[in-house]
């Protein structure tokens, strides 16, 4: 059933493919402060280690299990393994999983790659790991890439600020930097994962003066814990209602490995905080599933689901 009578898309997981998951054989101090972190994190949360799967196909099958289990519409993959394993995978159940490309941006055919999976391979975005690229998001080199997103209505996702949980400082931390690239090309939706992961100012300023800026509220979001003044949950999704509003908010978990699968408390605990600062069911349903079916171009409501309330469709 429908989590309190509302559809759910979780806009972002990802498919634990060519991760190691913090256990890889290399030591160094930041890799040893990233993997105690990482430890902290989990007894923090009592989440579970992952397991092995022995193969991608059960990745995806188990993957749309949850998806039942826990009454979702659907949820969008954002990485697994590459760009042809994930459309394959996510194939296996379309009406339950939807995939987005996540090829390097710095491939000197990142626009014909991309144009490729949008396209032959059916992928619905593109994913990009912003902190610690080589490149500057302005380079002229890059048009492309924003062109053919622009011309498809097709999502940015790209991540900026921290980076897991712990160690190392980056290039391209700032959301800031592509402000450039969001005036120039106005059609182009922009999601900013983790509620800008450390940089929360930033990315309500970019917001301001960027329509085309969307927020992803997904992860643990622990974060906040990093900033100088107190911040939690509940002040996040209140300060983004109050300033880009409800349709510029997307839900999602950052879900991944097994046997964790799909984190409801995460769900449970975002879905608390709108309903603390009072928002109305249209908002919610915006945020938790409207808001992405708006910009993946998918039916509403879902067929033969339950919805509070249908989005409004258009900008």
């Amino acid at each position: 059933m429908p989590y309190q009578g509302f559809s759910i898309i979780d806009f972002h997981i990802h498919f634990p493919l060519g991760w190691n998951m913090g256990r890889a054989a290399k030591r160094d101090p930041q890799a040893d402060y990233a993997r105690q972190r990482r430890a902290r994190w989990r007894l923090e949360w009592d989440f579970p280690e992952p397991e092995e799967i022995p193969s991608p196909e059960e990745v995806a099958d188990r993957w749309a299990g949850e998806v039942d289990r826990h009454g979702l519409d659907r949820v969008v993959v954002v990485t697994g393994g590459d760009n042809d394993i994930l459309a394959r995978l996510v194939s296996r159940h379309p009406g339950k999983l939807l995939g987005m490309a996540h090829h390097s941006l710095e491939r000197p055919d990142a626009a014909a790659e991309l144009a490729r999976a949008l396209g032959e391979l059916g992928l619905r975005g593109y994913k990009v790991i912003g902190t610690g690229l080589g490149v500057s998001l302005d380079d002229p080199a890059l048009q492309p890439v924003w062109r053919l997103l622009e011309e498809r209505s097709a999502p940015l996702l790209i991540h900026f600020g921290f980076l897991g949980l712990g160690g190392g400082h980056t290039a391209n931390q700032d959301p800031l930097t592509i402000a450039g690239v969001a005036r120039r090309h106005p059609g182009l939706p922009i999601i900013i994962p983790h509620f800008g992961s450390g940089y929360w100012e930033e990315l309500l300023r970019l917001c301001w003066a960027c329509p085309n800026v969307m927020v992803d509220t997904s992860g643990s979001n622990q974060w906040v814990r990093w900033l100088p003044y107190r911040l939690d949950l509940e002040d996040l999704f209140r300060k983004a209602y109050e300033t880009i509003g409800p349709r510029r908010l997307l839900f999602g978990t950052d879900s991944s490995w097994f046997p964790r699968g799909f984190v409801f408390r995460y769900l449970q605990e975002q879905m608390r905080a709108c309903r603390l600062i009072g928002m109305p069911d249209q908002a919610i349903q915006d945020i938790f599933g409207g808001n992405a079916a708006r910009l993946l171009d998918l039916p509403w409501p879902p067929q033969g689901g339950e919805c509070s309330a249908a989005p409004a469709r258009g900008g």
